[in-house]
């Protein structure tokens, strides 16, 4: 990816805040494997400032869509404080195997890592952090459901475990579902909106990420088949 590239994927800009289209697959940052990152092409997302932004927060290596970056100090700990106090609203799609009975729902199951040796690897724990995913069906169709979920705390890999471990796991992952880990369908996990209360006196700012070419041919099926 280059600079140009990587602004042509933003969605939102102002004195403080970007939000990008991070696209599936590219790492927000720097891992023990090395290779390339997000990190590495901030400094095009600098737009005239003396340094470059920074995430917020984080999305896995394959989750494509909506990152919002602070573009200097102040503004990142502005929107720290936001994330800290579950004021950022956050709406991804998603594609599972499988499916819900119901309608809506919540999944209220508390997280734990799953081995001292790969700490971002969860799993479901009583005596984890408490963690909770709201979520509703979208559509649905054979042998699949598209899923608007929320998560109301923000636990590493917290939507990929809740939704395994209710019975339908995310299409594509390789992890937690029964994708391969080389040649699957990629990780059917959009961050698909975010809405953010930056100004006390103003609306909450609301940005929605385009669907990824990966994900539209499930959901066309769905539309098509008018469910």
């Amino acid at each position: 990816m280059n600079a140009e590239e990587i602004v042509s994927k933003l969605l939102y800009r102002d004195a403080l805040m970007l939000v990008i289209d991070k696209p599936a697959g590219l790492p927000v940052h720097p891992g023990p494997k090395g290779g390339e990152t997000l990190t590495h092409h901030l400094d095009a997302l600098r737009f005239g400032l003396p340094r470059r932004p920074e995430a917020a927060h984080r999305l896995d290596k394959d989750t494509s869509g909506c990152l919002i970056l602070g573009r200097h100090p102040k503004a990142i700990a502005r929107l720290n404080e936001l994330f800290k106090k579950n004021e950022v609203d956050k709406v991804y799609w998603a594609v599972v195997e499988g499916g819900p009975p119901e309608d809506e729902g919540e999944i209220d199951l508390a997280l734990a890592p799953k081995s001292p040796d790969r700490g971002w690897w969860m799993k479901a724990d009583p005596k984890g952090l408490p963690s909770l995913t709201k979520w509703r069906v979208l559509g649905r169709w054979e042998g699949m459901t598209l899923l608007e979920l929320r998560p109301v705390t923000g636990r590493t890999h917290q939507l990929r475990v809740h939704c395994q471990a209710s019975g339908w796991p995310i299409l594509g992952d390789p992890i937690y579902g029964s994708a391969p880990r080389f040649g699957g369908p990629g990780l059917h996990l959009h961050a698909r909106s975010v809405s953010v209360p930056l100004y006390p006196k103003k609306p909450p700012i609301a940005v929605e990420a385009p669907v990824p070419a990966h994900m539209q041919a499930a959901i066309v099926t769905l539309y098509r088949e008018g469910h």
